[in-house]
């Protein structure tokens, strides 16, 4: 039973600490719209998404409205493009029609954004998936809400290095193509190893092979609300600061699992998962950065980050874990940069590098997220990093990510604008020296021997 001190409580998050709720996101499954006939499946690609979802919209506002809390996001994920436009595509550019098809159908319904225009080549790439990767520059280019994702490895296959090497170069065409506009489209696009298939969170979200026809996930945030909660507890112990996350946590996912039953009533959708990660924003007081600094860092990147973020990240997953039916998607601790003014201070400052940033990623929910570098980076050493960060993936059986932004024309010491809740970024260095010869061999990295558990 709810009392009226938690009524009371949970108010105060949400009028003084920037707690809201991130994505309501709805899965829909697109196999049942496959056809030969391109037009004929874009049709029905159009009709099963507008359909589905077409009220998905006006529902999170009337729950924000009845509940008093703030949903910032309406999202979609559809089934990965790369497998359901295999049979009609025969090109890049039928991929790209799709794309737009995506588009005009999240527009219809009005959604921030619709996740899916993505292939999974952990272990390789068929011809279809192939072409849809070639086409995710000129797709992210001509659309406004498409999101694209390509998970290039997992503990169980390995590391695609045939397209490690291929999404660097991609990564760079889509900066080019969308050079108008800082780069923009690269925000849009992100590569995994290991992702999960109920992920709500953009830009990686797409409806999973395992999942139902349909389904809503939703995705919860409040790094103000657990920093509000350190500052009340400033030089206890290790186990009064883990308890406090742990207590907080619990309290910020509640408010997820409520809003998560509601919209699946009312839009008559079965619920998925609340993911419960700290997802920041440019908003002050919104930082995960400044949460690393309440516990005693001077910024984020000073020595015993990792070790802070590791327990942050740890005890939300603890007292999260138990306030929902069922927890999923990414769930932990985001660390994006333009997205975090405490990152952005960190990196102004001098306290935050990439290759600290790589360290980081060991032990969060996802990995170099939103980072923006220098226009002129060899593509060969974006496939290098993005190399380096699937490697921590498959070894560490977790999730890691990159989402990376050479914006064209610009380097170190300049900032781009991005808006939003994509915020702004400082351009950062990266490492001069070359892996060329490396990202240039073909094949595979094995997965490792841990994976062998049958």
């Amino acid at each position: 039973m709810i009392n009226i001190f938690e009524v009371a409580e949970t108010n105060k998050m949400i009028e003084e600490e920037n707690l809201d709720v991130r994505t309501i996101t709805m899965g829909i499954s697109l196999m049942d719209c496959v056809s030969s006939d391109l037009s004929v499946l874009k049709k029905n690609i159009y009709e099963k998404i507008y359909e589905s979802a077409k009220d998905i919209v006006k529902v999170g506002d009337e729950i924000g409205h009845d509940f008093g809390i703030p949903i910032v996001n309406k999202r979609i994920s559809v089934t990965p493009i790369a497998t359901v436009g295999s049979a009609a595509c025969k090109t890049s550019s039928d991929y790209v029609e799709l794309a737009r098809t995506l588009d005009e159908a999240a527009k219809k319904v009005n959604v921030n954004f619709i996740g899916g225009y993505s292939a999974l080549v952990s272990k390789a790439m068929t011809p279809p998936e192939e072409l849809l990767i070639k086409s995710i520059p000129e797709a992210l280019s001509v659309t406004d809400r498409v999101c694209s994702s390509v998970n290039l490895g997992s503990t169980r296959c390995g590391i695609n290095m045939d397209a490690v090497r291929l999404m660097g170069e991609i990564i760079k065409k889509t900066a080019e193509a969308t050079r108008d506009n800082d780069s923009l489209g690269c925000a849009k696009l992100v590569v995994f190893c290991n992702a999960p298939d109920d992920n709500p969170f953009m830009a990686g979200a797409f409806h999973g092979f395992t999942e139902g026809d349909k389904v809503i996930n939703v995705g919860v945030s409040g790094p103000g609300v657990v920093k509000r909660a350190l500052e009340n507890i400033h030089g206890e112990s290790f186990e009064v600061l883990c308890e406090t996350i742990k207590k907080t946590a619990f309290k910020v996912t509640r408010v997820g699992q409520l809003v998560a039953k509601e919209a699946s009533e009312r839009l008559n959708v079965p619920f998925g998962i609340v993911d419960l990660s700290l997802a920041p924003t440019p908003a002050i007081g919104d930082s995960v950065a400044d949460i690393l600094c309440e516990m005693g860092l001077e910024y984020a990147g000073a020595p015993g980050t990792t070790a802070a973020l590791a327990l942050l990240n740890d005890n939300v997953k603890k007292g999260g874990v138990m306030a929902s039916s069922s927890v999923g998607g990414l769930s932990g601790a985001f660390i994006p940069v333009s997205e975090d003014q405490g990152m952005i201070n960190a990196v102004n400052a001098g306290a935050l590098s990439l290759e600290k940033l790589e360290a980081m990623t060991c032990v969060c929910s996802v990995g170099l997220d939103m980072i923006a570098i220098p226009g002129d980076t060899p593509d060969t050493t974006i496939s290098g990093i993005i190399a380096d960060e699937m490697a921590i993936g498959m070894i560490n059986q977790k999730t890691t990510a990159v989402r990376i932004i050479p914006v064209i024309g610009k380097g170190v010491g300049e900032t781009v604008e991005f808006g939003g809740l994509l915020g702004y970024a400082p351009i950062m260095p990266v490492n001069k020296f070359s892996c060329e010869e490396f990202i240039k061999r073909e094949g595979r990295i094995p997965a490792p021997v841990h994976s062998f558990k049958n």
